[in-house]
């Protein structure tokens, strides 16, 4: 629970680094971690499950949340922690904690705040597992949700509230479709009605978007993507702005204000300020559901994010060359990419995203499902995987794939035709991806 309790190490240096006026470059290499005198200059593997106490005591103000410390790696461990405080530094956050996952990420940070009989208002432009999530998973616990068309008008996007609406949920761009979300459209709209606007934040990284500065409250990852890179281990993280005021909606939220009984009568908002959403998900969630990290996991996402910086400018690079070239390509349908001038998001990803949006790119192939196939068997360099923002390009058919769930009806609504490639430009040359490209398409159109 990077961040939590009293201001420990990580918090203080990520204070002074922003005092500092630090670049988020310099922030994913230093960030989180601040050696002491004699200590590792790396952050080290605590591979353990278990700690030391010095009294019964001490173990019971551990396990109060009276102290800071550790007693049970699936609650927290050191090397969880020091990853999370850099992940926060990086997003401008107040708290942050790691999950096992991405689509645990997104669950914990829906289900801290929803409960049997509530309602949340969902962005339909999201990837299919996470619609899936929501959708059906959700829904069996009692949950419900509304999904809105990304584009929808204020007046729409107001509508889709209800009475016992707690959250609303969206990506900064959308997988696979590609849209940028109108962060301050959502924020307004999710403010008006009391709740906090939670944003998937994984296609541009920190490095490329910062929503908290345009009103978002809480901010997921898969850090599985490009937070790690390199297609090594899978995770995830919730980070906490620290800025949506529970105690102002306290009727609306009285798991994050009344005492848990379940937790020695902790009243998180109360007990925790700014990390009380973080602390209320790891002592109950990650607590029941246990979904955690192996400490070397995110050793080693860890070690990744010193590069995020350096990939994400030569990804960017790379996506907005190929996508240039297959824009121009006569045998390809149309090209998402919110880097063309002529995109329809881009003005967003301006204003949104000005040094670059990410390494992915959404095309058409005409055809039908036979000719999609056909081109991705062609690819040598490029490989199909079930997988993307990694330094190695890859692809994927979503429509037959991570979509493949979907109804014809849901899949228009999230944005992913059948007709719909998924590219992800990997840190190769680009002059390279487009010549595998080229001779892909011309053994299949000539």
């Amino acid at each position: 629970m990077a961040g939590e309790h009293e201001p420990n190490s990580e918090q203080d240096g990520r204070d002074n680094r922003q005092d500092r006026g630090q670049d988020i470059d310099t922030i994913c290499v230093h960030g989180g971690y601040e050696p002491g005198n004699g200590e590792s200059r790396t952050p080290p593997i605590i591979q353990t499950t278990t700690f030391k106490y010095t009294s019964s005591e001490q173990m019971s103000r551990l396990f109060d949340l009276s102290e800071s410390g550790y007693f049970y790696t699936r609650l927290q461990n050191p090397t969880n922690d020091t990853v999370a405080a850099k992940i926060c530094e990086m997003e401008g956050g107040a708290a942050a904690m790691l999950t096992s996952s991405g689509q645990a990420a997104n669950f914990f940070a829906l289900f801290n705040i929803c409960n049997n009989g509530d309602h949340i208002v969902a962005s339909s432009a999201i990837y299919g597992g996470t619609f899936n999530l929501i959708n059906v998973t959700m829904a069996k616990m009692g949950i419900e949700c509304t999904f809105v068309n990304p584009d929808c008008t204020p007046e729409e996007l107001d509508a889709a509230f209800r009475p016992n609406t707690k959250a609303v949920f969206g990506e900064s761009i959308s997988n696979p479709a590609l849209i940028v979300l109108d962060f301050e459209k959502f924020a307004t709209a999710a403010h008006t009605h009391g709740v906090p606007f939670i944003v998937d934040n994984t296609f541009p990284t920190p490095v490329n978007c910062r929503p908290f500065e345009f009103g978002v409250d809480i901010v997921t990852h898969a850090t599985t993507k490009y937070m790690d890179g390199h297609g090594s281990c899978v995770g995830g993280a919730i980070v906490d702005s620290g800025n949506f005021d529970w105690l102002a909606h306290a009727d609306k939220f009285p798991g994050m204000t009344q005492p848990d009984d379940s937790y020695h009568g902790v009243r998180y908002a109360q007990d925790f300020g700014k990390a009380a959403f973080i602390t209320k998900a790891t002592a109950q969630l990650m607590r029941d559901f246990g979904s955690t990290p192996a400490p070397i996991n995110s050793w080693i996402m860890g070690m990744h994010l010193e590069s995020l910086g350096v990939r994400m400018q030569r990804h960017c690079e790379n996506a907005q060359k190929v996508a240039e070239w297959l824009d121009q390509d006569p045998r390809i349908s149309w090209v998402s990419y919110p880097g063309l001038p002529n995109d329809p998001y881009h003005e967003l990803a301006e204003k949104y995203m000005p040094h670059g949006t990410c390494g992915v790119i959404s095309f058409g192939v005409p055809g039908g499902r036979e000719k999609v196939s056909e081109v991705l068997d062609s690819l040598e360099l490029i490989s199909i995987a079930t997988h993307v923002a990694d330094a190695r390009s890859c692809t994927l058919y979503p429509a037959g794939t991570t979509h493949r769930q979907l109804t014809e009806e849901q899949l228009e609504e999230a944005g992913v035709g059948i007709d719909l490639v998924r590219l992800s430009c990997g840190i190769e040359n680009a002059d390279d991806l487009i010549a595998d490209l080229d001779q892909a398409l011309t053994k299949v159109f000539g």
